[in-house]
């Protein structure tokens, strides 16, 4: 692959749509001020959709470098960002999963835990957007290609899967504020 066309590939504006809510979930994650489980979940459930959305719309390209592209993640980092969202999460970090391997060969169910799903879609992410920091057109073009791979056959469906118990949060949280303004209306109505 020519220098121009890695250019083209690396400087796309779905490329950089893409580094952009990459690099916002990467930043909320590693911030250590605490959130309401409620404000936490809220903020994550309208980032990680256009994550995925962004992902979906990168363009093609292949690996023109012979070394794997680096890694920036240390285990205490991705340690960090799960031991946080387990923290947050409290007893809701468990949730069970059908879309795991394990699942096929199962007869009871499997569950996972949401930190363990985000803290491996932050690792991916921010090594990819560490990698661009550095503004290195060839090893920018290999940590897309390396970070889209994984999106197909790791971190997508990972993603995917946390939205769901997420999502029910969400809910059960609007269903308590709906049911709390309900008495509140008995109370100055009543």
């Amino acid at each position: 692959m020519e220098r121009a066309d890695i250019d083209k590939i690396v400087y796309d504006k779905s490329v950089i749509d893409f580094v952009t809510i990459a690099v916002e979930v990467c930043v909320f994650l590693e911030k250590n001020e605490p959130l309401p489980r409620e404000e936490w979940v809220d903020r994550l459930l309208k980032m990680l959709p256009l994550l995925y959305v962004k992902a979906l719309l990168l363009p093609g390209t292949v690996s023109t470098e012979e070394e794997v592209p680096a890694t920036f993640v240390r285990e205490e980092d991705y340690s960090r960002v799960a031991n946080m969202v387990s923290e947050v999460m409290g007893e809701e970090d468990v949730y069970l999963d059908v879309f795991v391997e394990d699942m096929k060969y199962s007869d009871t169910p499997v569950s996972t835990f949401i930190s363990e799903n985000i803290a491996d879609i932050y690792q991916d992410i921010r090594n990819f957007v560490s990698v661009y920091q550095f503004g290195l057109t060839g090893q920018m073009n290999d940590a897309l290609y390396q970070c889209s791979e994984n999106f197909r056959l790791y971190w997508g469906q990972k993603l995917v899967n946390v939205l769901r118990p997420l999502h029910t949060l969400k809910c059960l949280s609007l269903e308590n504020e709906n049911d709390e303004a309900d008495l509140s209306e008995d109370e100055l109505w009543g």
